[in-house]
């Protein structure tokens, strides 16, 4: 069976967590860069990465890498890929997205003009056709320029993989999927762990965290473009994997996870987001002001993103937001936190100094993953039969 290349795009900062999530699916790691993991793997490969992958945005089919400077360059060294091995005579393709980072060419409409016309060029050569009708299945190609090294590849995801397919209502600020779960495998919570987000807005940490918790395939419920694929992937595999994740779904797994929110809109539209997951049994949503934060039990987790005010005006009240995080979470006997923000106060106004502090892109606002450790429980004393 033929082996592709695969390239897995992430958040800057959160490699190590792909690359973990690539290993256990059983995949080959080839090379960690900036914001993407490359793996080896078959056809199959392609539909389960899709399929259980939490943390990436996307999978691409790596076609070709090489440096040009110049577009004649380009031209050349992108007609000499193998496109044939990829796009069949009907196939529709297109430069969907180009890219570029300190790199002599940077363009994007050029590249992507230059690009299209070299294909064309290699596939009317290969197929002996004048012309492509191009009404078959869709093969987008996404091209990044980094210091004139060009790395191509075809996306097989379609829309984003953040988009699972069960929020359909969010909050003014919400979190994407991924890196909600990029940020709960970070932490050492397990589904027999408690876990509370006193922001949840549209209920990202809650649900994400459920879908581990019942290993939920996050691809479940929603369709990928390269389920059109004929020519590389066998119909067989989707109904195998599907087949798969289906089997190792647990819905009666017992968990304590609860979301809270200070706005009862908010709080209607993360149950109705967790019933659309399939969760909604698994987590316990209630409007309630982070004032009121308490718990009885004792190693817990708060995994949460709070405001970081966008806006001026919500920036005043940041500092009483924080003290209030602080107050609450030091009467939490030995739970541990963890909170995503741009707000650079963070730590002063909560009171202490994190135990580690992450820098982390979302999208291009520059976050800070701020870990307060609480101790690990004590071990279950064995019983001797």
């Amino acid at each position: 069976m033929d082996k592709f290349e695969l390239i897995a795009p992430c958040h800057f900062g959160l490699e190590a967590v792909m690359k973990r999530e690539i290993l256990d699916l059983g995949y080959e790691i080839i090379k960690v860069e900036d914001g993407k993991v490359t793996f080896s793997g078959d056809a199959e490969a392609i539909v389960r990465a899709n399929m259980f992958l939490r943390t990436t945005e996307r999978i691409l089919l790596k076609v070709g890498q090489f440096k040009a400077v110049t577009f004649e360059e380009l031209f050349e060294k992108t007609k000499a890929l193998p496109w044939e091995n990829y796009i069949p005579v009907d196939g529709k393709f297109w430069i969907k997205k180009a890219n570029s980072v300190k790199s002599q060419l940077f363009s994007p409409s050029d590249i992507q003009s230059i690009m299209k016309k070299a294909m064309v060029e290699r596939l009317k050569s290969v197929y002996h056709v004048e012309w492509f009708e191009e009404d078959g299945a869709s093969y987008p190609v996404r091209v990044a320029f980094m210091k004139d090294e060009v790395t191509i590849g075809i996306d097989t995801s379609g829309i984003s993989l953040h988009k699972r397919g069960y929020r359909q209502a969010i909050s003014k600020a919400p979190i994407t999927e991924t890196l909600a779960a990029a940020l709960i495998k970070l932490t050492p919570w397990r589904k027999d762990r408690i876990l509370v987000d006193p922001f949840c807005g549209s209920g990202t940490f809650p649900i994400e965290a459920a879908m581990m918790a019942a290993n939920i395939a996050p691809g479940l419920n929603r369709n990928f473009l390269c389920e059109d694929w004929k020519n590389l992937i066998s119909r067989k595999y989707w109904y195998q994997v599907k087949e798969e994740a289906q089997d190792i779904m647990d819905l009666n797994v017992q968990t304590d996870i609860q979301g809270y929110d200070l706005d009862g809109t908010i709080v209607k539209y993360a149950r109705e987001n967790a019933v659309r997951a399939g969760v909604d049994k698994l987590i316990h949503f209630q409007q309630r002001d982070v004032k009121e934060l308490s718990h009885p039990k004792k190693y817990g987790f708060i995994i949460t993103n709070p405001p970081y005010g966008e806006r001026l005006e919500e920036k005043e009240n940041l500092p009483a937001l924080y003290e209030t995080i602080g107050a609450r979470y030091k009467e939490l006997d030995s739970w541990s936190m963890y909170l995503i923000t741009a707000y650079k106060d963070a730590e002063r106004y909560i009171g202490r100094e994190a135990d580690k502090n992450r820098k982390i892109y979302n999208g291009m606002m520059k976050t800070y993953f701020y870990q307060f450790m609480g101790p690990k429980p004590p071990k279950p004393k064995k019983t001797v039969e």
